[in-house]
């Protein structure tokens, strides 16, 4: 058997072994592997070939794929390594079938590891110089002979073995790196030190100082196995930025274990004293630092896929949030010595007028910028006004509320201007807005997202959104990798307007990319609006598999009432058969509730669509084009509250939810500073993940716990009911700004003896 045999015996077992891996069948997971390997979307398979998968839904789509990747880079790996022992001529039958057995690359490394090329090591010297049979007869349980007599037989003057005790310490460099390269032995010792090690952070001598973000880890220790990403990624920024030392270390008690794992492994009972010398150093000066370092790389590897996935839901939100909908809009960006920029926008998004305004000081141009703001509003008759959450955003909330009060029909909003500025800068909004000052941009795009933040938040790298926990410090290809696929599985969930999207929006259609995406804009600014679906098939590179991918989730308002659903036009003919078989007109059943539910989907089924499909179809016929984001609703901020100094033991709030972290939430109470409710505090049972109670976006209700202004401190809770003043203490919750509880990104850290936790749990007994 060749090793190309295996290689096409292990991609055959894949399907097998993300079925498991996704609770799914083999040949659900055959069709989707080759849905995917021919082109196909994750958001294309799991609307529109529920048939073909056995309706895998997006989730498991997206497991399927990322374990997908994984294991056929774990096969191109094993096949590399194959290769490579086979060159050197040492692959047995033994070894192959251990190598084709594992399933990580982990284990997979460990069995590579004594055949992986290397520098010349003092072992191998060893070898040359023919000390490998000496090491051989140390390697058991007792000496056969005096050992000073025993390593003269292995003198060897012509390679520098000239005493014997180099001659020892030759054949012990021989069995360390042998122990050390014995794939069983390494798996136990990783897998015990992981359940059992503590990883101890102490401040770098001299540091004291600069480093007191990180005081809570200056004197820390915790199970390895238990320590939560979050607290795992401030110790490694810590030690990255030469603060904090980490080792792994285990307790006093069980240090020399390790020892007795080997001697057990190795099979030596009762190993001689030079054998238990050798056995001692291999751990204590190869094993243990390697192992160590590996595992502290696993928690940094495990860390920053949490964090990566808390950044996706949190991302996830903030793309599905509510939009205003086709409203005029008059956006503000607010400032104090550079002044308010302001930009009206219409139903459809188009910039119809900026201004820039000074109401703050030091020019205190109210009465003025008043007047300005009002001209506007009498011109162009805007529905709201978004007000962006930086700088001065409570001053201009309170000239927003004065203008309110001349048009009573108007409504102002508070709106998140997370990575604004971003693209204000870009190379898109240049593209955009030629003419238009770069500060003038953001303005537009604050009033713009109201309108749709989807639409317009893609145009920003999601990273620079700020929604993450220590993004910056994570893989970054990972990341975007799943950053990508939210924003992807986003847009196409909410649809896409073919006719108003910017390229940058499009591009994130199933199928389509950022050249498809600008013929399409070119396109239609060429020959007018598209007037159906069909029309795009006349877009330059938007061939048949481009359109097959990318139709469904286009929507057109045109001549067709199919074109601005979210039915395939591959599966047009199946509403053609409801029309014929119920005698009624398109118009008649669109909408049409109490019909569409008296239809049995059996009676519509053929060889190419199935009973999901149809009931798919029958669904977007009673509500077309319908829009799975909530109904737009916003917090209303006390008009007394303002200032950190104008908040107060145990009142009560609304706020908006502007980050979720593994330890709680960030909520935006009004006060240039957002508040944290800590875990324990986000409701009155158990809760395991902040997720599964708060997302982004989410306007909730809190009680302030306590006040700390000197440090800008707030601690919330969602439990109206718990008393306020106990957790008053030096490190009762988490230091940071709001940019950086925004993004999680500047030295935040909830300690695991955090007295605030501490304090509510008390108050939960």
């Amino acid at each position: 058997m060749t090793i190309q045999t295996d290689m096409q015996t292990h991609h055959a077992a894949l399907p097998k072994i993300i079925a498991g891996d996704i609770n799914a069948t083999e040949p659900q997971v055959s069709a989707a592997i080759k849905l995917l390997d021919e082109g196909a979307t994750v958001p294309f398979i799991a609307r529109y070939r529920k048939e073909v998968t056995g309706g895998l839904d997006d989730t498991q789509l997206r497991l399927l794929e990322e374990r997908l990747i994984y294991l056929r880079e774990l096969n191109d790996r094993r096949a590399t390594i194959l290769n490579s022992i086979l060159e050197q001529d040492k692959l047995s039958d033994e070894l192959r079938a251990r190598i084709n057995a594992v399933d990580t690359k982990t284990a997979l490394e460990d069995l590579y590891l004594p055949y992986r090329p290397k520098r010349r090591t003092r072992a191998q010297i060893a070898i040359e110089a023919g000390i490998e049979p000496l090491a051989d007869l140390l390697f058991q349980n007792s000496l056969p002979d005096d050992l000073e007599v025993l390593a003269t037989q292995y003198l060897n003057p012509e390679h520098d073995f000239t005493e014997t005790k180099q001659v020892l310490d030759g054949a012990r460099f021989i069995l360390i790196e042998r122990i050390s390269e014995n794939a069983e032995l390494l798996g136990k010792l990783r897998q015990y030190l992981w359940d059992f090690a503590e990883l101890h952070s102490s401040v770098q001598s001299g540091k004291e100082d600069t480093g007191n973000n990180y005081k809570d880890y200056f004197e820390f220790k915790e199970n390895i196995k238990t320590i939560p990403s979050h607290r795992a990624l401030a110790l490694l920024r810590g030690r990255n930025e030469d603060i904090l030392s980490l080792e792994l270390k285990l307790p006093e008690e069980i240090e020399d274990a390790p020892l007795g794992t080997i001697t057990n492994t190795l099979a030596l009972t009762n190993p001689h004293d030079w054998l238990k010398d050798t056995i001692r150093l291999s751990w204590r000066a190869k094993l243990n630092l390697s192992l160590s370092l590996e595992l502290i790389n696993q928690l940094k590897e495990a860390a920053e896929t949490e964090a990566i996935k808390v950044f996706a839901r949190n991302l996830k939100d903030l793309l599905l949030a509510s939009p205003a909908g086709e409203k005029g809009i008059l956006g503000i960006d607010p400032g104090l010595r550079t002044g308010c920029k302001v930009a009206v926008v219409d139903r459809t998004g188009k910039l119809l007028e900026t201004a820039t305004i000074y109401p703050h000081a030091p020019m205190n141009k109210w009465d003025e910028s008043l007047h300005t703001l009002a001209k506007l509003v009498e011109k162009y008759q805007p529905e709201l006004i978004s007000i962006g959450n930086g700088t001065a955003s409570r001053e201009t909330d309170k000239l927003g509320a004065d203008l309110c009060k001349k048009f009573p029909k108007l409504n102002k909003v508070v709106t998140s201007e997370a990575g604004a500025s971003v693209y204000s800068a870009s190379a898109l909004a240049a593209k955009e807005f030629p003419e238009l000052d770069v500060s003038l941009r953001g303005a537009v795009s604050i009033a713009r997202r109201l309108q749709d933040p989807l639409a317009e938040l893609v145009k920003i790298e999601p990273k620079a959104i700020g929604v993450g926990q220590y993004q910056h410090d994570v893989n970054q290809v990972q990341l975007n990798r799943m950053l990508e696929s939210v924003v992807e599985d986003c847009v196409n969930a909410v649809g896409v307007d073919a006719n108003t999207a910017s390229s940058a929006l499009l591009a994130q259609v199933s199928g389509l990319n950022a050249t498809t995406a600008q013929n399409i804009v070119n396109f239609r600014d060429e020959n007018g609006p598209f007037k159906d679906r069909a029309a795009l098939k006349k877009v330059p590179r938007l061939g048949p598999k481009t359109y097959e991918l990318a139709a469904g989730f286009l929507r057109i308002r045109g001549s067709n009432p199919l074109d601005i659903s979210a039915v395939h036009p591959e599966a047009y003919p199946v509403v053609e058969r409801i029309l014929k078989a119920s005698n009624k007109p398109l118009t008649e059943i669109i909408g049409n509730s109490s019909f569409i539910k008296s239809l049995n989907p059996k009676d519509f089924v053929c060889d190419k669509f199935g009973i999901p499909t149809i009931k798919d179809i029958l669904e977007e016929l009673e509500k077309p084009g319908r829009d799975p984001r909530p109904e737009f609703i916003t917090a209303a901020f006390r008009e007394d509250v303002s200032e950190l100094s104008d908040l107060k033991e145990g009142m009560q709030l609304e706020g908006v939810v502007t980050n979720v972290a593994n330890f709680g939430a960030f909520v935006d109470i009004g006060v240039h500073q957002d508040g944290l409710v800590h875990i324990s505090a986000l409701a009155d049972c158990f809760v395991k993940d902040p997720h599964e109670v708060v997302k982004v976006g989410d306007v909730v209700k809190v009680k302030v716990l306590e006040v700390d202004i000197p440090r800008k401190r707030i601690a919330l809770t969602m439990r109206m009911n718990d008393p306020v003043g106990e957790s008053q203490s030096k490190n009762s919750f988490t230091p940071a700004s709001k940019k950086q509880q925004r993004s999680v990104t500047k030295h935040q850290e909830i300690p695991s003896n955090n007295p605030f936790a501490a304090a509510l749990g008390k108050l939960k007994k």
